[in-house]
């Protein structure tokens, strides 16, 4: 049996896996016989493989790059209960992984702890992404992680004045407070992967007319303190900017070849720094979108087919609502269900029912077009499948090792 090569981007290999191949294959027979035979048949009745779950729409932080930043402060959080009981339920339609993330900073939720607690008594693999204010809230679960759960810290910049500059926080808290205690958090569990997260702003981006402030410069001073903190990996991505009259998520938009050449050849230049400093002691992974950027390919990526077919696989869990893909949280036309769409049977049937129809009538090719999606390269694989006449014993799978999509 094949092995996992890439534990981070490569979600069409993800889909092979042992646990989860039979949901690819009865998606694919799905699709087939519904372009023959339209309405004659159901979706294959899982749940998600893996979701990105809101706990809650409160942050503390004001980042003007914020995606997010419409629905945050709406005072709407999960009550315990509700949300233990969608884990419980996703869990036995095939839930694997649930990311904590988007939307609001989930260790402000007042339930965080149990919450983790309880996603990690389901047999869950867990990742958590963190502005890193109450990494002390984080440091309370440590001990219960695994080794295939993961901590990703939203930091953005190497020096205070930048960290100041792209956060803007409410809480009293600094860069050099949160890499000590990442750093305690990994030295308590040495098993739990600590990640770096590094957003680049490169000079002239704009967020509805402000000014972002730079950090290209220190991508390689962000590798070193990782290095020194303990970090495991620094994730790499550009900065996105959701568009005022769309709504949706915009990688480079409007900028001209000459200037998108410069921005490429700027980052490559501290990103070959960057990995002489790492010199393999702390791994550098860059996103698919930073690649395609790299090298030129980013038209290639935002062209998608016309049926995004990700929902199947991993659905975005929020108050304000269930949503097939992070780049449209809380986007009404990608709105598959309320908040509590996933609570009773009932609730998962209509979900279900209604998950069909977003795959069936959301216009990707169109709605998608100025989205550098991760999910490009697996769309596509799995819409060439669908369209082939491999047949479905003939998809190899692969060894179980990685399940966050």
């Amino acid at each position: 049996m094949e092995k996992l090569t890439s534990r981070e981007h490569d979600f069409s290999s993800k889909l092979r896996q042992g646990s989860v191949v039979q949901r690819l294959r009865e998606y694919v027979s799905w699709q087939r016989s519904l372009r023959t035979n339209p309405g004659h048949s159901s979706l294959p009745d899982y749940g998600p493989i893996s979701i990105n779950l809101d706990l809650t729409a409160a942050c503390n932080f004001r980042c003007p790059h914020c995606v997010d930043s419409k629905i945050l402060g709406s005072r709407k959080w999960f009550r315990l209960e509700k949300l233990k009981e969608m884990i419980a339920l996703l869990r036995s339609k095939g839930l694997l992984s649930i990311i904590l993330l988007g939307g609001g900073e989930p260790t402000l939720h007042r339930d965080f702890v149990e919450i983790v607690r309880f996603i990690k008594e389901k047999g869950l693999e867990l990742g958590i992404v963190t502005n890193g204010s109450r990494l002390d809230r984080v440091s309370e679960i440590a001990a219960e992680l695994e080794e295939n759960d993961w901590i990703r810290i939203s930091i953005d910049a190497a020096r205070e004045e930048t960290f100041r500059d792209l956060h803007r926080p409410r809480a009293k808290v600094t860069l050099e407070r949160i890499l000590a205690e990442a750093k305690s958090i990994k030295e308590r569990n040495p098993a739990v992967s600590l990640g770096y997260s590094f957003v680049i702003v490169w000079k002239g981006m704009d967020v509805n007319g402000n000014r972002l402030s730079p950090n290209t410069e220190e991508i390689s001073e962000a590798v070193a303190l990782a290095r020194k903190h303990s970090f495991d990996y620094v994730s790499l991505k550009p900065c996105l900017i959701r568009l005022e009259d769309s709504q949706r998520e915009s990688l480079l938009d409007g900028v001209n070849r000459k200037r998108e050449e410069e921005i490429a050849e700027e980052i490559r230049g501290h990103l070959r720094k960057a990995k002489e400093v790492a010199n393999g002691h702390i791994k550098i992974l860059e996103s698919v979108n930073l690649k395609a950027m790299l090298n030129q390919e980013t038209e290639r990526i935002k062209r998608q087919p016309k049926r995004c077919h990700m929902p199947f696989f991993r659905t975005v869990v929020t108050p304000m609502g269930i949503f097939h893909c992070p780049a449209f949280r809380g986007i009404e036309k990608a709105r598959i269900a309320e908040g509590d769409g996933y609570s009773t049977d009932a609730d998962f049937t209509e979900s279900l029912r209604k998950t069909a129809q977003s795959i069936s009538t959301f216009d990707a090719e169109t709605e998608c077009r100025v989205i550098g999606c991760l999910y490009n390269e697996a769309n596509w694989w799995v819409e060439d499948l669908i369209d082939s006449d491999t047949a479905m014993r003939e998809i190899g799978e692969v060894e179980d090792n990685n399940f966050f999509l």
